[in-house]
């Protein structure tokens, strides 16, 4: 084995250039490929910024060259040489133009045949990757999403710094306030019997930071909630955190929007346009089916109740009688994408999410149509419903009737989100972010049947609605916002309470008693007589941020080391089993399970 004593890195692979011929360098890194031809040997070497060719010829000393024959793949070499300009050029690398005349090789570290090959878009399963994620991290294109993360952070970073924020760093350990997602809770050894819980939100600390005068508060956060994965969630992720003092509304809007504009524009070099759109919740619900709409394609969702109320179809007449909706979305020249069979498959899809079925139109390209319903409409009635839904031949109508237009509004959303997959009409390199603002204050949770705060409790509502707080809770509406991109919710965030009393009402409104609501927030809400300033923020999801900068398809493409679906690590084999003696320790006994 040999060391680097005498030897100090001078450039990194991926940065030499013809403009460099003649200049002595030492580079290190990792061998991508070794090509043997007899009298003449060439090393791919790969580092963190690209591939640079090593040569090895008759003017080598034999131990140098006898290296370089043993060298294999993910070998760590480094090789102190002279740049000269390549006989036969590569255009398909930045380092083409040059090679490097080796006169000196050091085998850092050997490397057993990898379980896989260390190249861009690997197609190696995903499970087998993340256990030796090590590895998968080597391959460029990983390698670049991470530097990049790392430059987001930075622009994230000077920005809030350039407009007064202090980063403050609140703690890890906290008191479990659960409230929608479960903590993760830690077991105290000091304290037996008592819980610390990881923080879902740095949220009370950032408030509590405002009534201790800093006014402007930043955090790039940890944050931690038990639920189940999805594609954009993990049980730890990183939130930019911000809050601010004296401020509206409007005043968080903006630095939200100037944060955006500045890390595209610094990063990606695209100019986002602000101020950006915004939408209220309510016609986010009405025009798209969702709090986070995709504005990158149209479809949007139109209301049939007047035109089919007095219809010989019960299903649609039934749904408006039951105080609910009759709703549709029209796929524009989706006749021949959208089959029988396709229908078929959208119809068992809209039923697993609370649809009692689909109704649907196929406008044939020669004028004739196939209805799922249309046997039930007179022949005007029918030509309403098209009128309608603006369809022209080669169109396909898709219609939702439900009871609770909750439902309808929502699997409208998915269907048309799932609709122009399949059509593949979504522009891949396009960026429509909107606000969505004027949220309900409460939410009415099926499973308790009880009102619960849409957002959290500290929420403020808007100032119209303060006295109808106890008698119309359905129509309170919140300070509220949501930053959306693409479909994807980037960010949340509010301005807070800060009246005691006025808090002390939102907990009882949630079915907090007086003693309930001091033992949970009652550091918050003592601090709140001592003279709190209006402050109000957000938090913005730096994974999902990151993920939709680089058009990945997962947040693990741009996490180090993530979780899977069962929220376990593969490479690390965490979560695990922990010894008796640290069980003892912290005074836990585990229920045995059945195996």
């Amino acid at each position: 084995m040999d060391f680097m004593t005498g030897l100090k890195r001078t450039d990194y692979c991926g940065d030499l250039r013809l403009s460099d011929a003649g200049k002595e360098v030492v580079v290190a890194g990792w061998v991508q490929r070794q090509r043997d031809l007899g009298a003449l040997i060439f090393i791919d070497l790969r580092d963190r910024t690209g591939i640079v060719q090593l040569a090895f010829d008759e003017e080598c000393e034999k131990e140098v060259f006898d290296k370089a024959f043993s060298a294999r793949s993910e070998f760590v070499l480094m090789a102190r040489g002279v740049v000269r300009e390549r006989s036969a050029k590569n255009k398909d690398i930045p380092t083409g133009e040059i090679e490097i005349a080796v006169k000196e090789l050091r085998v850092l570290g050997k490397s057993e045949t990898p379980p896989f090959e260390i190249v861009e878009n690997c197609q190696t399963a995903e499970l087998t990757r993340l256990k030796y994620r090590y590895l998968d991290l080597r391959r460029p294109d990983l390698q670049k999403n991470i530097m990049l993360r790392h430059k987001i952070t930075k622009v994230t970073r000077d920005y809030f710094d350039e407009n007064g924020f202090i980063e403050i760093e609140t703690p890890m350990l906290i008191k479990s306030t659960p409230e929608g997602a479960r903590d993760f809770l830690v077991p105290s050894r000091i304290h037996p019997g008592t819980f610390y819980a990881l923080p879902q939100s740095p949220q009370l600390y950032k408030q509590l930071s405002m009534v201790a005068g800093f006014d402007r508060y930043m955090q790039i956060a940890r944050c931690f909630r038990d639920e189940d994965l999805r594609a954009d969630r993990q049980p730890e992720f990183t939130q930019i955190d911000l809050e601010m003092s004296f401020v509206d509304m409007e005043d968080v809007l903006a630095i939200g929007e100037g944060y955006v504009k500045r890390v595209f524009s610094d990063v990606l070099g695209v100019d986002i346009p602000t101020p950006l759109p915004r939408l209220t919740y309510e016609d986010a619900m009405n025009r798209y089916g969702s709090d986070k709409p995709d504005t990158r394609f149209g479809m949007e969702l139109y209301d049939l109740n007047e035109t089919v109320k007095n219809c010989g179809f019960g299903v649609f007449t039934s749904a408006i009688e039951g105080g609910g909706s009759v709703r549709g979305i029209t796929a524009k020249n989706a006749v021949k994408t959208l089959t029988r069979k396709e229908i078929d498959k959208l119809t068992e899809m809209v039923r697993g999410i609370g649809a009692k079925g689909l109704a649907w139109v196929r406008y044939n390209e020669d004028g004739t149509m196939a209805s799922s319903f249309a046997k039930f409409l007179t022949e005007d009635e029918m030509n309403a419903v098209l009128a309608k839904a603006d369809a022209k031949p080669g169109d396909v109508v898709l219609i939702i009737g439900d009871t609770k237009n909750s439902t309808v509004l929502s699997v409208l959303g998915a269907l048309r989100g799932e609709v122009a997959k399949r059509l593949d009409i979504i522009p891949k390199d396009k960026y429509n972010f909107l606000w969505v603002t004027e949220f309900p204050f409460f939410d009415w949770d099926e499973d308790t049947q009880q009102f619960v705060a849409m957002h959290h409790p500290f929420t403020s509502p808007m100032d119209e609605y303060i006295d109808t707080l106890e008698s119309d809770k359905a129509n309170v509406k919140a300070k509220a916002y949501d930053l959306v991109l693409n479909g994807v919710e980037l960010c949340s965030g509010s301005i807070r309470i800060t009246n005691p009393d006025l808090q002390k009402r939102m907990f009882a409104l949630l079915g907090l008693s007086d003693e309930e609501a001091y033992a949970k927030f009652g550091f918050l809400t003592d601090a709140f007589k001592y003279g709190a300033p209006p402050h109000g923020g957000m938090g913005i999801g730096l994974d999902r941020l990151i993920m939709q900068m680089l058009g990945c398809e997962s947040l693990r493409d741009v996490i180090a080391f993530p979780k899977v679906q069962n929220a376990s690590e593969p490479m690390t084999e965490c979560p695990s089993v922990v010894d008796t003696v640290q069980l003892d320790e912290l005074g836990i006994a585990l229920n045995k399970t059945e195996e």
